[in-house]
């Protein structure tokens, strides 16, 4: 078995919805630290300890349940008190934490040993009210006023923050069999336990968001199977696509990307949408809510209608240079915390991605294809026809038939694609590039956009529309490889800088282009090679920039390291021109990776250090787990390996799968494709990989290269 590698510091994460609690292993929230109980980008408990007379508990051993719910076991050190000292680990002390709304807690003492103890148990909570961004930064600033009032009657601890009309609270209230008293900035309580003896007490986590409460969920945590975040899950599980494979590995990969993507919904509009990831990421979110749905699909059609129309209703319908927003564009991000609230940030919402229009674009091509609704095509016309004219109208900022970005915000973003991290896009030499940019994905997408719209345009019967999207798409396809390959490097450019010079720096973003389908045929197996090349592939996947860049820095966000989702996309893109056996050795290291992984939870990005048969990959600090891309990036292997090209307009089902050699057999039960549902069974037979419809009709799925 492979070792267990923890992605990250070690904590204690329990979330649902807009919540997440992340802590120690312990579950305590220690000074000076970035975590804590965050709801709606405000943190709103920032330092959570126990002690018995002023000892600290040591820890015993703890971990998630499930994401919304975690135990923990501690035992004491040696405690001082008036009849004498308690041994150490005389006590057990058991924590329960568990979300549903608000959270709740237990605390569970027992006597182990063999005389009496007294002692005070004590809770020392504080709350900072800091803004989200503050803390991922550690740069806090109080700007309204914290009061906090006790109540002995109601047992209750209740903290408030007011800045003018943005107000944030938490009230917490003790449930024990003798009452809390609060001092000092702690709750404390009178334990007596005989030998043998336990003690149980709740403490109930009601949340106050402008003036309205998130109630805790009222049972102990033996409740939280049958609660309605429980329910929530089962159903997800029961409604979502199964995979098993007959490899152990695998089948506990794909079944934790299916929790992951669960744990990462969050109810907006009545619909459901996916997060991008925790801690930090708990938000409407432009670019990652809609590749998730596109990973997704296979899985399920319910994050893509959410995507749709929540994204679409926060369509941009004006020009606003503070948050780089314009007529037509779909919003990077939207924040509901204090510095968005009083507008000292742009993002209500931030507009910063010029990916994000082409993709809901993508996005909604994909899912007309999948679920087969003309009416989910035609709810959404309108804003893809917005969509379309900011293409034209801003997304190609000097008429060159090509997209750019740079920002008109004093706080926008240098760069607006998937690695918008500011040192992102760089020259050979490791200097940044000179804007406005035009990097070679962002052509590739909107080369999808128009060819998907103009087949849903000839399938609503406008024919001239959908010819008039099929030319310009023509002529991209054209302009783009004239323009970005350079045949004597062998590549195409990561970008065009804004003097419109091509950037031969060699990063993963091409093989987005293959994703999308803009590479010329004749250049596709050169633009393979150079990305499975050994300065690109690691061994653990493909790096975001080459290791032979000056730059290159495997621990890096966003050059040299590894993201799962890229990897992913990628390996369609390989797929897509027939290279098989690079796809399968891609999405191979990132199995083999995930691995590796405590509970196979794929993180956001690890480290791009070679693989050399006696190691394992390497966390990045900081890399959000889980990640809803990364979790996604299962089924787009699933995709790559079996071929899958959904007709749910014609009731079809087109399949071209090629099996690894290290993979056997897939069995994919209750695949929806429009109205259909299937079991399909495919195994390998010598090189051949055959399939079987075991439930379905077996006239609907219908071999045909991938294309």
């Amino acid at each position: 078995m492979p070792l267990e590698i923890t992605v990250g510091p070690p904590q204690l994460v329990v979330h649902y919805g807009q919540l997440v609690w992340s802590a120690e292993p312990d579950g305590q929230v220690l000074g000076d630290s970035k975590k804590g109980l965050i709801f709606r980008d405000t943190r709103l408990i920032s330092y959570w300890r126990l002690y018995a007379n002023g000892e600290s508990w040591e820890l015993l051993n703890g971990g998630a349940v499930t994401h919304f719910a975690a135990r923990v076991f501690l035992t004491n050190r040696a405690i001082p008190t008036q009849e004498g000292q308690i041994p150490p680990r005389t006590l057990s002390l058991v924590l329960g934490r568990w979300a549903s709304g608000g959270v709740h807690e237990d605390l569970d003492l027992t006597n182990h040993g063999m005389q009496p103890v007294r002692f005070n148990l004590e809770l020392s909570i504080r709350s900072d009210f800091a803004d989200l961004f503050e803390v991922k930064t550690g740069r806090i600033v109080r700007r309204g006023r914290i009061t906090t009032e006790w109540s002995d009657m109601a047992q209750s601890l209740e903290t408030c923050y007011t800045n003018a009309d943005f107000r944030r609270g938490i009230i917490v209230s003790a449930r024990s069999e003798g009452p809390a008293v609060y001092a000092n900035g702690r709750i404390s309580f009178d334990i007596t336990l005989n030998p043998g003896a336990s003690w149980h007490a709740c403490l109930l986590y009601e949340i106050i968001d402008d003036g309205q409460g998130c109630a805790a969920p009222g049972g102990c945590i033996a409740e939280a199977t049958t609660s309605p975040a429980a329910a929530s899950l089962a159903a997800w599980r029961d409604g979502a696509t199964r995979i098993t494979t007959g490899n152990d590995e695998l089948d506990r990969q794909f079944a934790q990307a299916v929790d992951d993507i669960a744990a990462l919904r969050m109810p907006i509009d009545g619909m459901t949408v996916p997060a991008a990831g925790l801690p930090w990421f708990l938000a409407p979110f432009g670019r990652d809510s809609l590749i998730v749905s596109m990973q997704t699909l296979p899985v399920t059609p319910e994050l893509a209608r959410g995507a749709l129309a929540v994204l679409g209703a926060r369509q941009s319908r004006e020009l606003d240079d503070a948050r780089d927003a314009e007529p037509g564009k779909i919003l990077h991000e939207q924040r509901l915390g204090e510095l968005a609230h009083f507008k000292l940030i742009p993002h209500t919402p931030y507009f910063g991605s010029a990916d994000a229009t082409p993709l809901y674009l993508m996005l909604l091509h994909a899912a007309w294809r999948w679920i087969g609704d003309s009416m989910l095509s035609e709810a959404h016309l309108e804003v893809a026809e917005r969509c379309l004219s900011w293409i034209d109208d801003y997304g190609d900022r000097d008429g060159d038939g090509f997209q750019e970005y740079q920002t008109r915000s004093p706080l926008g973003y240098e760069n607006m694609g998937w690695k918008d991290a500011l040192d992102a896009v760089l020259y050979p030499d490791g200097t940044m590039v000179k804007g406005p940019k035009a990097l070679c994905e962002l052509q590739g997408y909107v080369y999808a956009a128009w060819t998907g719209m103009a087949e849903i345009h000839a399938a609503l019967g406008n024919p001239a529309r959908a010819a008039e999207l099929r030319g310009k798409a023509t002529a991209l396809y054209n302009r783009f490889n004239d323009a970005f390959w350079d045949e004597e490097w062998g590549f195409y450019a990561f970008a065009l800088d804004g003097e419109k010079r091509k950037v031969l720096t060699a990063a993963s973003n091409v093989g987005h282009c293959l994703w999308t389908g803009i590479v010329r045929p004749d250049r596709a197996r050169r633009v393979m090679e150079r990305l499975m090349a050994p300065d690109m592939f690691s061994g653990w996947g493909i790096r975001t920039l080459s290791s032979r860049h000056p730059a290159f820095n495997p621990y890096s966000y966003h050059n040299g390291s590894v993201w799962p989702h890229d990897n992913g996309l990628i390996a369609e893109g390989f797929k897509r021109y027939g290279f098989i056996e690079a796809a399968a050795r891609v999405a191979h290291a990132i199995s083999d990776s995930a691995a590796y992984f405590a509970m196979h939870q794929v993180p956001e990005l690890y480290a791009g250090v070679a693989r050399n048969g006696s190691d394992f990959p390497v966390q990045c600090l900081g890399a959000n787990v889980p990640q809803a891309w990364a979790a996604g990036s299962a089924f787009s292997f699933l995709q790559a390996a079996l071929g899958l090209a959904p007709d749910a307009p014609n009731n079809r089902l087109y399949v071209d799968p090629v099996l690894p050699d290290w993979l056997s057999e897939i069995t994919v039960a209750g695949l929806d494709v429009g109205q259909q549902s299937f079991d399909i069974h495919f195994h390998r037979e010598g090189a051949a990989t055959r399939f079987t419809v075991l439930r379905g009709d077996p006239a609907a799925v219908v071999w045909r290269a991938f294309t």
